[in-house]
């Protein structure tokens, strides 16, 4: 968890408006799955969960909304308060600076001036990528722009009943099919993790938030590109020993459920991209391969 002085977090007043919202039918449902493939992060068992109707963004928040977010509020992010933030890099010389600091994830990097408005540090920008998610923002971030606009956060239920197209197993957005180097169905790494990223579906990093097809309901990119914040609080559903004491870990830092995986995602490192997978992550961490979608209640 990172250090910082205490930070104001609280929501700005609503002046922002709905994007591209569609009402997902509530009713029975359910979230996770019985046949996790990661079991330590909790993707099983299936359990049933009755939704109401909500509403939800179809794509994720882009760099151009959160800067009109920005000048109207003059919102400053967590990330511009700590000074730094997480970044990839995954060329040799970065590989062999942090292996040689004894960094168990050496393609991660603290990067100085890291922020939604430079995510890879100085001398990156946005310019080109204002129709990209936005990213290297918060949970406590995300949800003030949630706030402006007169949503939240989904909850992991209602993102993984959005993802399938409803009450439906499903194990990607599209459908059952894995992808690959090949079959390419979002922006997933492509190529020899981390190393190597041929980037054959067109985008090393990011790619628009609209890329790709939408799922049934008309949801983009709902595996890969960013992860997702929800509102939820992180929990393995367990009780084995080694869950207690994730569980003990996750609560002591506040950590928060995202969803979707990334473009960091392959299914040799990182298979994450399915429905009911998902990761942990302490509400003030911010990173390259992170960001959010809104919902409303309806």
């Amino acid at each position: 968890m990172k250090q910082a002085s205490p930070a104001t977090t609280s929501p700005q007043a609503q002046g922002g408006s709905p994007h591209g919202m569609i009402r997902v039918s509530g009713g029975k449902s359910f979230v996770g799955t019985n046949s996790p493939e990661i079991p330590q992060d909790g993707e099983g068992p299936e359990r049933e969960v009755v939704l109401a109707d909500f509403g939800l963004e179809a794509e994720t928040v882009t760099v151009e909304r959160f800067a009109a977010f920005v000048a109207a509020t003059g919102y400053v992010t967590e990330a511009e308060r700590f000074g730094w933030s997480a970044v990839f890099f995954g060329d040799e010389k970065h590989l062999a600076e942090a292996t040689a600091l004894g960094s168990g994830l050496p393609w991660w990097h603290s990067v100085n001036e890291a922020t939604w408005r430079q995510p890879e540090g100085t001398g990156s920008s946005i310019h080109d990528r204002l129709d990209h998610p936005v990213t290297q923002v918060s949970w406590a971030d995300a949800n003030a722009f949630a706030a402006w606009v007169g949503g939240r956060l989904p909850t992991e239920a209602e993102w993984e009943h959005a993802a399938r197209g409803g009450a439906v197993r499903r194990r990607f957005p599209w459908g059952e099919a894995e992808p690959t180097d090949e079959a390419i169905y979002a922006n997933i790494w492509q190529g020899r993790f981390p190393n190597l990223n041929t980037a054959r579906d067109g985008f090393e990093r990011t790619a628009p938030a609209r890329s790709f097809e939408p799922n049934p309901l008309g949801f983009y990119s709902m595996s890969g590109n960013v992860w997702e914040w929800t509102r939820d609080t992180f929990r393995v559903r367990s009780l084995a020993k080694q869950a207690r004491l994730r569980n003990a870990q996750a609560l002591a830092h506040s950590e928060k459920v995202l969803k979707g995986g990334s473009f960091l995602c392959h299914i040799s490192y990182c298979y994450r991209y399915r429905i009911a997978a998902r990761m942990a992550l302490s509400p003030d961490s911010a990173a390259s391969n992170a960001g959010f979608r809104v919902a409303y209640d309806l």
